[in-house]
């Protein structure tokens, strides 16, 4: 292998992931994907690791979805196009990652990228980003949450429009419709993630694992079995951040007019 397919770096308390085949749109191969899936691993069994970034090399993409030279070698005998457990990029089926996920979508997220960029919590756009599921102009669908995602968070005839006509959308109608949090100049893409990753650390990591946690949960629950799930142990991070030193922390540092200082303990 010529070079890295997955990128990975540590700044503090965040995990700085890129996927790393520019000349290839950012396309996931078998390779990626479980390299991927080993860095969100990595992500989620680190205690000091509060925060994940997901991006793509490059200006132009941040994943054109599932590389079709691999799929198409495997469609012909060649080494078997593989997904892992935990899902398209390692993220799209990973529902006990409690800690919060930011994509940086730097140009094109198509198929299993946009997949990618619906299962993350926080996603920043470039102007030039575009969105699309053209999964059945190859004759599947978009089986890596899209079909699922997707009508929860924008309705169904918004997502129908993405998933049956296969429409791309551009950033700017991915932040009217509520697929993204912001869209800026590609310039300046760097610096509004650094806004976000400040804005999320400012907050205890455990209550934000919590409120995840809650949030996730209540996607397959009725709204009174959410709200009653609270007082019955059905969150298990929202007992541990109950029962954190973080709590008193904040309390303390509130009343004080000071910084809190977060221990995630």
């Amino acid at each position: 292998m010529s070079q890295q397919k997955v990128l990975t770096r540590v700044d503090g308390r965040v995990l700085y992931i890129t996927i790393n085949r520019p000349e290839r749109h950012n396309a996931i191969d078998t390779e990626t994907n479980f390299a991927l899936a080993e860095a969100f691993d990595r992500f989620a069994a680190d205690d000091e690791l509060w925060l994940a970034v997901i991006r793509g090399a490059g200006e132009k993409a941040f994943c054109a979805g599932g590389d079709i030279q691999a799929m198409n070698a495997a469609a012909e005998g060649g080494e078997a196009y593989r997904v892992p457990a935990t899902g398209y990029g390692g993220l799209t089926s990973r529902f006990d990652l409690n800690k919060p996920v930011i994509a940086a979508v730097n140009g094109l997220a198509m198929g299993g990228g946009f997949e990618i960029a619906l299962a993350a919590d926080i996603v920043v756009a470039a102007e030039q980003a575009v969105f699309g599921l053209p999964e059945p102009l190859i004759g599947v669908i978009a089986y890596a949450g899209g079909v699922h995602r997707l009508p929860r968070q924008i309705g169904h005839q918004r997502a129908m429009q993405l998933l049956l006509a296969c429409d791309t959308i551009n950033a700017a109608k991915a932040l009217d419709w509520g697929l993204v949090n912001e869209v800026v100049p590609a310039a300046d893409l760097d610096q509004a993630v650094a806004r976000w990753v400040e804005k999320l650390l400012k907050a205890a990591p455990l209550a934000l694992r919590a409120t995840k946690q809650c949030v996730q949960q209540r996607e397959f629950s009725t709204l009174e079995d959410a709200i009653k799930g609270q007082d019955t142990g059905a969150y298990p991070a929202l007992e541990t951040m109950r029962h954190s030193a973080d709590i008193l922390e904040g309390i303390t540092a509130f009343a004080g007019k000071r910084a809190p200082v977060w221990r995630a303990s």
